[in-house]
This record gives structure tokens, sequence and C-alpha cells, in this order.
């Protein structure tokens, strides 16, 4: 069922992105860009994750002028095992924490947990988070870099990356005006190296359900995005949803093919991670509605929600995808 809100705006936000990121279409819209390496300044991929993520949470308090008391909840996931990073993370913070987990799908689920919150008069300020590594990931989901196998074109890469988003019951210039939650979708795909094919059913399913429930046509929005479907997740999505008489294909772009330049890096079919479509939402497309440019915004971060080890044991992967709407303040 969508949920819609009336009192739920985006106070502020605060992006670190890597070294591919910085050599992406977007790079211009990070607050802050590490490129100097995988590792942060740590020791471990999974170290430098972990004050990636940290370092975002804090400059967007401070950016605020706020303090921890401030806040009430921090809700965050990432794709390291019992969600890691945010976990330890959070050792640095006197705040509330949620800990979530739809892989990459995971900072919309955040945006629609805060939402409900804020909107139900649960609380007032609440930090939504998310943040993903690219050699963290490889040596969790496929092989260590150094094993060197070779990737299918559908491979998708694993952004580099944190991202931290305040929202707020105080007016601002976006708010968050409705959210649909995912249901869990599985068409039988085991292909660990097609994660786009994977999670088009679960964003076409969640789409049409937005429409659905709000009345709504395609054209409401000035842009629709899903999250890190890839150049062939984002073909099957349109061709799903034209089977339902849907066509989106006139305002609709994935944030994995926002975020990087296939033409000139070597990114397979795109990019992919929970900071993925968490990079391109809040470095560059509030910033252009804040411009002007687009008024409605439709985001639906999708995610394959697999263990490794069930992919070992032959199983299938299940998908999910969340629908958040946005709008420029009247």
């Amino acid at each position: 069922m969508t949920s819609k809100f009336n009192n739920v705006y985006v106070a502020d936000r605060y992006t670190i992105a890597g070294v591919y990121e910085k050599d992406g279409p977007i790079s211009d819209y990070f607050d802050l860009i590490y490129d100097k390496d995988f590792y942060y300044g740590c020791d471990t991929f999974e170290r430098a994750e972990e004050k990636m993520l940290s370092n975002c949470i804090l400059k967007l308090i401070n950016r605020a002028k706020l303090i921890d008391s401030d806040i009430d909840y921090v809700i965050s996931g990432d794709l390291e095992n019992q969600i890691a990073a945010s976990d330890y993370a959070m050792r640095d913070f006197n705040i509330p924490f949620l800990g979530i987990f739809s892989a990459c799908a995971t900072f919309g689920e955040g945006l629609l947990i805060g939402a409900n919150m804020i909107e139900g008069k649960r609380a007032n300020k609440i930090i939504v988070s998310t943040s993903s590594h690219n050699m963290v990931a490889e040596r969790q989901f496929r092989n260590p870099t150094e094993y060197g196998a070779p990737k299918k074109k559908t491979t998708t890469w694993t952004s580099t990356g944190a991202v931290s988003l305040l929202l707020s019951n105080k007016k601002s210039k976006i708010k968050i005006c409705s959210a649909t939650p995912g249901i869990v979708q599985d068409k039988g795909i085991t292909d660990v190296n097609n994660m786009g094919g994977v999670m088009a059913i679960a964003a076409a399913d969640t789409i049409k359900k937005h429409f659905d429930d709000l009345k709504i046509k395609p054209d409401y929005y000035d842009l629709i995005l899903t999250g890190d479907l890839g150049i062939y997740g984002k073909e099957i999505l349109i061709e799903y949803l034209k089977d339902m008489d849907i066509d989106i294909s006139k305002n609709y772009e994935d944030c994995g093919l926002i975020l990087y330049d296939r033409k000139r890096q070597p990114v397979y079919a795109g990019a992919s991670g929970p900071a993925s479509s968490a990079l391109v939402l809040c470095a560059y497309i509030l910033k252009e509605m804040e411009r002007g440019k687009y008024k409605r915004v439709l985001i639906v971060p999708t995610g394959a929600i697999f263990s490794p080890t069930r992919s070992f044991q032959k199983d299938s992967i299940p998908s999910i995808a969340h629908a958040i709407g946005l709008e420029v303040s009247e």
C-alpha cells in the first residue's frame, strides 16, 4: 500500500564518492571525493567503508549545525555481512540506530521508514544513510579482484561511496510526498552476474503498484529513476511494463547509467551497490530539482537480496524495489 505524506522534507544531505565516481559524468556534484585509492586512509577495505560512512554522517550533522541529541534516529544499511559498515560506524555517535537491509534498495527502504516515522509524529529529524565499497562487495559476493576471474557483460560495477540525508518535519524546498514498499519477487534466475535481469521484475511490480495506488500515469513525473538495473535490466524493465500497458520510456533512466560513463569506464553494464542510487539522487537529482529542472521525481532503488551461500546451493535470487516520490514544495 502506497503511503502519502504531507509533512516530510529533505533538510540536507552529504555525499562522499570514490575513485571511479570521480571519473563519472556527475563528479562535480559530490561533496567530497577520495580519489587516491580504495583504502580511504585505512588498512583494509572494510575499515575504509566504515570510515567513509562515519565521516558522511558527521559532516551532515555539522553542515546542518546540529548535535547528536538533535537527531531522533539514524537509519542505515550496507552490503557487508551483518550490515557491519553501518553498525561499526555508529559507534562514533550517541544516536538511536536502526539497521536495515534491502541490498541495493536499502536507501529507499530507509527513506520509506523515516518518512513514515516523521509523518506519524514519532520523530522530527532522522538521518537516512547508506554506503557501498567496490572491493568489499567483490570479496563478499564474487571473487577478490586479485583472483582475476573474468566477468560477463551483464555484470555491474559496485559503487564506492557513502550518502547521508536528513529528513525533517520542517518545510524545505523538496518534500517526500509518497512511498510504495516493495514485495519480494523471484523469477527463478540463478545467475549472480545478471543482477539487472533479477531486479527488473521487482521494479516493474512496485512501479505498477505505485501508479495504481495513486491513480496516476508515468507522465505525472518529470523523471522516473530505477536504482541499478544497468543497461540490460533497464531494457527488460521497459518491456515488462509495456506488457502491463505502462510506457515509461519517455521519462525514464537508471541511476546505474548516470553514475558512470560506460563508453570511457570499464564498468560493464553500469553501477550497482546501495550507494549507486543514493549518490545519484542526493548529489545530482536533488540539486537539479532545487534548480528547477525537475518538479516531480520518482526514484525506485532496486536490490537483489541474495546470499552467496544460497547461490552456491543453486537457489534462485529474490529481489525487491521500493518507490519514493519527491516533489518541489510550493
